[in-house]
């Protein structure tokens, strides 16, 4: 699925950074990988997503764009998510879930 980035979105769009040792960078992407692929793309309201790492492998940033900030909102207060949530940012120094609106596409 291709995610068109458009200013007349009306849904939510979801940018998530997570901060990480090297060493934990693989684990990091495989339980983010894992959570997407049996949770979260199933979820009621998601339209797609992506996984970005940088060449250090110290970031992670995840891209989500949903129906409405409310299907968001519902996929991290299940049960499974709020677990994987725990688990995922334990391996981080920081874990930053952040709503935007598009503003420009250029």
């Amino acid at each position: 699925m291709t995610l068109a980035i458009t200013t007349d979105f009306h849904g939510q769009t979801v940018i998530s950074t997570f901060e990480m040792t090297p060493g934990t960078c693989a684990d990091v992407l495989d339980a983010l990988t894992d959570a997407y692929d049996k949770v979260i793309r199933l979820q009621p309201g998601f339209l797609g997503g992506a996984i970005h790492v940088n060449d250090a492998q110290t970031r992670v940033s995840t891209y989500s764009r949903w129906e409405k900030r409310q299907d968001f909102q519902a996929m991290l207060r299940t049960p499974e998510m709020r677990d994987r949530n725990r688990a995922i940012a334990a391996m981080c120094a920081r874990f930053e879930p952040v709503m935007y609106e598009v503003s420009a596409v250029f």
